[in-house]
């Protein structure tokens, strides 16, 4: 049975949550989202992933979106207009709310044991993913904002779905190589200037599965993306 989202009395954080919600319950990026939305205000309709977004007018100010998957109704939205025209967006403050948190890790529990890299999305936590080694540069230095000095490195890892950015800190990154088959424990994916990555955090760990010396049982076809 389809809900309704009304925001006709109601305030920008309340649209924000729901719209976080619903990206999360149907796993999309909140700003693919929220950008279909914007494209579907101008052409009447867009999809994102799986769900179809359709504009039905508006009414006072505020833009009506009928928003289905498979055919079957999801939600009727409300939207000010003006929120549609918003270009200075922290997309990752929307997810942090104590009940889009709580949708994720429901859905994290539900999920398999390894995550495959294509359907990570920003916000996950405590997931695990295992995926070879493309890139282990050496780390670079950087300052954080109390003065003190980490080193930090971007490794890039893949399985048969994809590749993603993986940042380690300090010593994260000295127990395996390039070519190596790693699993990544309890991480979380984050976004950096547009570009998602996982992170170990303080409760992550890392583990060598196969070794780049050693034969591998199977060969895994590797996605490389620019």
């Amino acid at each position: 049975m389809a809900y309704r989202v009304d925001c006709l009395n109601q305030k920008k954080p309340t649209i924000i949550e729901q719209l976080a919600f619903l990206a999360v319950k149907n796993d999309v990026y909140v700003s693919e989202l929220f950008q279909t939305l914007v494209t579907a205000r101008k052409n009447e309709k867009s999809t994102c992933m799986d769900l179809a977004v359709q504009y039905r007018g508006s009414i006072k100010g505020r833009a009506i979106f009928l928003i289905t998957k498979d055919s079957k109704v999801i939600v009727q939205f409300r939207m000010p207009e003006d929120f549609l025209l918003k270009t200075d967006i922290c997309f990752e403050a929307w997810m942090n709310t104590e009940k889009i948190r709580k949708q994720m890790f429901k859905q994290n529990l539900g999920s398999h044991l390894s995550t495959m890299v294509q359907d990570l999305r920003h916000g996950m936590k405590k997931i695990n993913v295992e995926a070879k080694v493309l890139e282990n540069p050496k780390p670079s230095t950087v300052y954080t904002r109390f003065g003190n000095s980490a080193m930090v490195t971007n490794v890039w890892i893949a399985d048969e779905s994809g590749k993603i950015k993986l940042c380690l800190w300090n010593d994260q990154a000295v127990s395996f190589a390039k070519g190596d088959t790693i699993q990544i424990k309890s991480a979380s994916v984050s976004e950096f200037r547009g570009e998602r990555q996982l992170c170990l955090g303080r409760t992550g760990s890392i583990s060598v599965l196969q070794s780049q010396g050693a034969m591998p049982k199977k060969e895994i076809e590797l996605v490389s993306k620019n």
